[in-house]
């Protein structure tokens, strides 16, 4: 079964001025979590993963009674921001669980699992 993996981050941790060159720590929190992405490669249960932009250079796109409409940012006030992606697939729920609990243990941010919807559904 394959599952999203959702990582946020602090907003206030994530400088827009500075977004575009990453400090010590976040470098060093990428090699853990590069080393857990090579285990998981390893184990045949790694799918993809990406890191993303600065909400500050986002788009939101909504619809309005004029049609759809595109905006710079976010707008909205955010505690945590999506800091990055990945897809696994896993046996169980219970196996993502395992594998997300050892990345926060090394990373120290909060991750979502999410299971995705696909065949694996299917009645």
């Amino acid at each position: 079964m394959k599952y999203l993996l959702l990582s946020y981050t602090p907003a206030a941790a994530w400088n827009a001025a500075t977004a575009d060159t990453p400090s010590e720590e976040a470098l060093a929190a990428f090699a853990g979590y590069q080393r857990f992405e090579q285990e998981l490669i390893e184990t045949g249960e790694f799918v993809s993963s990406e890191g993303l932009g600065h909400p500050a250079v986002s788009t939101t796109v909504r619809r309005t009674p004029a049609g759809p409409v595109a905006t710079d940012g976010p707008f909205v006030e955010l505690k945590e921001v999506l800091a990055s992606f990945a897809v696994i697939d896993v046996a169980s729920q219970e196996r993502a669980v395992e594998i997300v609990s050892r990345m926060v243990e090394v990373l120290g941010e909060p991750m979502e699992i999410r299971p995705i919807m696909g065949e694996d559904f299917a009645a």
